[in-house]
């Protein structure tokens, strides 16, 4: 039996970002056995540095989402994606509840099972996503207006 490495190689995903930077591109994924790694940039101005609205035309910031290339194999991420909120339709993310508003949840953040979490537009509807259980956020793994796929991991309550 092969031994796993754990962890993400911090190194790679750096040199992924670095690439997005350096050529204008948008999104960037490899895909290596059962681990994939997508680096994607926003698709609006509005940036997260720390869980605030950027001001004017700054780019944004490169968002690293890390997940598995099989949905039987769960990646060595570090994160304890047992406790991951997924998305449970297609659509849009959205961390606030309009631009000019503070975010739903901040990482460090304590939330009730009920609390919406952040809105994920499908079909030009507003679908607030509750919290499945009360804890803290230890992750949030989306941007703000990032697309999400059914499934897909968009944070962490511990």
């Amino acid at each position: 039996m092969a031994t796993r490495k754990t962890g993400i190689d911090q190194d790679l995903v750096r040199d992924l970002a670095n690439i997005l930077n350096e050529t204008d591109l948008t999104e960037i994924e490899i895909e290596q056995d059962d681990l994939r790694i997508r680096v994607s940039r926003g698709g609006s101005p509005v940036a997260y540095p720390m869980q605030a609205y950027a001001q004017g035309p700054a780019p944004a910031a490169p968002a690293v989402t890390v997940g598995s290339a099989s949905s039987d194999a769960p990646a060595d991420s570090g994160l304890n994606m047992k406790n991951a909120v997924t998305s449970p339709m297609v659509g849009t993310a959205y961390l606030s509840p309009s631009p000019e508003s503070n975010a739903f949840v901040e990482i460090g953040q304590m939330v009730d099972e009920g609390q919406p979490v952040l809105i994920i537009e499908a079909m030009k509807t507003m679908n607030q996503i509750p919290a499945p259980r009360a804890g803290k956020v230890t992750a949030i793994l989306v941007t703000d207006s990032q697309p999400v796929e059914f499934g897909e991991p968009l944070l962490i309550i511990e």
